[in-house]
């Protein structure tokens, strides 16, 4: 309890002070002169003070007054005080604390403005200056040589020394305060670049659910009003794989969604809320494969060697990438089959999604350019995976991609 009331009359100290230097500067000065007159009238014991009083008081007032220009004029101040200092030791006056005031501020100041070799400079004249003073004085000759040394020493480094770890702890907030706005800063950038990451991921599974669910659907409306007259029996399979496909893509829309409204507390959901489905994998590919034959898409999947284990991660990237794939055959060309290879070599995955070549060369180039490459591609970089997309030399399109089998960092850079 005690500490903290001390602080807390430190820091509104420090407070007024910052607010009004030059109350505090002229308050400490009429201390000093205080200090000063009282250390001009001491002697030692059967010793008679010195004459020159008037001198006296106008050494020791210069001394003082001087230090009101202690802030801009450091170096300055030391040196008319020390002078002061050392003419009134040389006409008789008793080397005291009290006498030595206006100089030990002198000094604390120094030392706590200036660099260190200034504060050597200023700071050892003065002291060998005051020393030799008092050890050549009339009024130390009842003293010792080695006291008339000591103390003058001691007095004067003391401050030197007070400066001095003033300076280092003023030093070290700086830089504890500047640690601290650069870690403000720090985790501001990173607290954007996390929306950032996830606004973009958030884009990618609504791009992929909505666009992948709606181009299926309009192909499929697209098929069964054409056989509408012609095959009625497969017209009303058509339409009730399209419910199918609405319903689905409702039911991914509104997870998509529900994952963007749930707070951190899922338990605090309100009575309309639904349970979270399971991110979808390759273990869909079924599902998938016959949403595309429905709208008019032969799909073929062949897998070669050992499937292994995936992440999560890395499961649903491998289905968003063949889901996209397919979802461009369906809307940019006129392909009737298309294939998905699915490779495990080592401890990656190759994947490799092609068309029979029957779409337009502009349909290919705009699949190629399109917000769904970018996506693909962007998924895989962000598992430390690499995807490639073009036109094939033979005619169709190609996209073939690479997975870790465990996700890692994407490679510095990979775009």
């Amino acid at each position: 309890m005690s500490i903290t009331l001390e602080r807390r009359y430190a820091d509104r100290l420090e407070e007024f002070s910052a607010r009004h230097p030059f109350l505090v500067d002229l308050a400490m000065v009429l201390a000093l002169m205080g200090c000063s007159a009282l250390g001009g009238s001491l002697t030692l014991p059967g010793a008679l003070p010195p004459d020159q009083d008037k001198t006296a008081t106008v050494l020791t007032g210069v001394a003082c007054l001087v230090l009101l220009k202690h802030r801009t004029h450091p170096r300055t101040a030391v040196v008319v005080a020390g002078g002061c200092t050392v003419a009134a030791v040389t006409l008789g006056y008793l080397v005291t604390p009290l006498l030595l005031a206006p100089v030990m501020a002198a000094l604390y100041w120094l030392a706590a403005l200036t660099d260190r070799k200034s504060t050597r400079a200023y700071g050892l004249t003065t002291l060998v200056a005051v020393t030799l003073a008092a050890v050549f004085s009339d009024s130390m000759n009842h003293v010792s040589l080695l006291l008339r040394t000591i103390g003058p020493v001691f007095w004067l480094m003391l401050p030197l020394a007070a400066g001095k770890m003033t300076q280092l702890r003023r030093a070290y907030l700086r830089s504890v305060q500047a640690r601290a706005e650069h870690a403000e800063r720090t985790r501001e950038e990173e607290a954007r670049l996390r929306v950032t990451e996830e606004r973009m991921r958030i884009a990618r599974e609504l791009h992929d659910v909505v666009a992948h669910h709606m181009a299926l659907a309009n192909a499929q409306a697209g098929t069964a009003a054409h056989l509408a007259l012609t095959s009625p029996e497969q017209t009303r399979k058509i339409l009730t794989d399209l419910a199918g496909t609405t319903s689905s893509a409702l039911r991914e829309l509104k997870a998509a969604l529900g994952l963007l409204r749930q707070n951190d507390h899922p338990h605090d959901a309100g009575p309309g809320s639904m349970e979270l489905e399971p991110a979808p994998g390759l273990a869909r590919l079924p599902e998938l494969v016959a949403a595309c034959e429905s709208a008019g898409l032969e799909v073929t999947v062949t897998t070669e060697g050992e499937p292994q284990p995936l992440s999560p991660g890395v499961d649903l990237t491998a289905f968003r990438i063949v889901q996209e794939a397919l979802t461009n055959v369906t809307k940019h060309a006129t392909a009737e089959a298309a294939r998905v290879r699915l490779e495990y070599t080592g401890s990656r995955l190759l994947i490799t999604v092609t068309d029979d070549g029957t779409g337009k060369p502009e349909a290919e180039a705009s699949q190629g350019r399109g917000f769904g490459v970018m996506g693909m591609r962007e998924r895989a970089h962000s598992i430390g995976g690499h995807l490639c997309a073009g036109p094939r030399p033979q005619g169709g399109f190609e996209v073939t991609t690479a997975l870790p089998l465990q996700p890692s960092p994407p490679a510095e850079g990979t775009p």
